[in-house]
């Protein structure tokens, strides 16, 4: 994927179109960067990756029809040396890691594409990782927590969602007491006081989302 000439070829993936539009305003005053190619959700980005083969892909992670994430995962599989930034407003680092482990060279917060975005797009061209100090920080920080299991995630997810411990376990065709042996272990590795500050802390890192 070679640029034309100097020009760092870039798709722009969001459903929203303001965000879209903020990207190409400021691609436009650049002369090393070019927007290729626009998409709102992660299934035309796939086709707009085939169509445009752009040097570096900005991509949100919650849209509609499929998320940045699964996209993300079909990109990387069919083009290994894909280059992708993904745009967020979330700082979980549980999304962060998902996000890495999916193939993307790097991360940035919404909040700061004014200040940052230009910086990232090149560094990453160049071949490099970027991520923000912070959510560094909070990836160095979970490094060694223990992992919710599937099965405690989805007990997390019925939780949050306001279920009581029955209905839980009906839910999920287990017993409550299965269900309270879950619960005891996901505040033990979440470091919760007790559920709703459990499923504060998984939201805030990513692990669930509502």
């Amino acid at each position: 994927m070679s640029g034309d000439g100097n020009s760092i070829r870039i798709l722009a993936v969001d459903d929203h179109s303001l965000i879209r539009e903020g990207i190409a305003t400021f691609l436009a005053s650049q002369s090393d960067m070019r927007l290729v190619g626009e998409a709102a959700n992660g299934r035309e980005a796939i086709h707009q990756f085939r169509e445009h083969r752009p040097d570096v892909t900005l991509m949100d992670l919650q849209m509609p029809e499929m998320n940045g994430l699964d996209a993300i995962i079909a990109i990387r599989n069919e083009f290994q040396d894909a280059r992708i930034i993904v745009l967020t407003t979330y700082k979980g680092d549980v999304q962060v890691l998902r996000a890495l482990k999916a193939g993307a060279r790097g991360y940035l917060l919404k909040g700061l594409l004014r200040k940052e975005l230009l910086e990232t797009i090149r560094a990453v061209h160049a071949g490099e990782k970027r991520i923000p100090p912070d959510i560094a920080s909070q990836l160095a920080e979970h490094a060694v927590d223990d992992t919710l299991t599937s099965r405690e995630i989805d007990v997390l997810r019925l939780i949050a969602a306001g279920n009581a411990n029955k209905l839980v376990a009906d839910q999920l065709s287990i017993t409550e007491e299965t269900v309270k042996f879950h619960v005891r272990n996901i505040l033990s590795k979440l470091g919760a006081s007790d559920r709703t500050h459990a499923v504060t802390i998984a939201l805030k890192r990513g692990i669930i989302e509502l």
